[in-house]
């Protein structure tokens, strides 16, 4: 085995171990620039430490979640927090927005401006589209009942 691959073998190794680039090549005592350009250049190189990065990132996931079960068993209570809102459904941080809204066919300028808020929050809408919305709001306004009524019927189901 040539001197290279031992260096690129031992590159891998320590990736699996700690999947930080850097401290990779600290490790087996070569450069980033070398690492990256045997990246470009070996297609193989290429996919094997891709590899050994995603093994790499799997281990210090199952370190991470076996020190997270230990302190939720010392009843740490951001752990437990932490858990709960990254794994329980009803924990998850919500956003509720609520209104009265007159069935009067159009929306008003107050009730436009609550939806096109809520659609900002829900990341529906970007903030910078304000001027768009207003006007497919306006088009949309002119529309038979007939929509409205099937997204009644499908706002009462939530």
């Amino acid at each position: 085995m040539s001197k290279k691959n031992k260096i690129k073998d031992t590159f891998l190794e320590e990736l699996k171990r700690v999947p930080i680039v850097l401290v990779a090549c600290e490790k087996s005592g070569v450069s980033r620039n070398s690492v990256y350009r045997w990246k470009r250049d070996d297609k193989d190189f290429s996919k094997l430490m891709d590899e050994s990065l995603a093994e790499g990132e799997a281990l210090v996931n199952d370190m991470s979640e076996s020190q997270l079960l230990t302190l939720i068993k010392e009843k740490n209570w951001q752990a437990i927090s932490f858990w709960l809102r990254h794994r329980n459904p009803k924990f998850r941080d919500k956003i509720e927005v609520t209104s009265k809204i007159e069935d009067s066919g159009e929306l008003t300028p107050a009730q436009a401006e609550i939806v096109n808020k809520a659609l900002q929050l829900a990341k529906i809408l970007p903030t910078n589209n304000q001027e768009k919305y207003d006007s497919q709001q306006n088009d949309t306004a002119g529309l038979s009942g007939a929509n409205d009524q099937g997204q009644e019927s499908e706002n009462s189901n939530n």
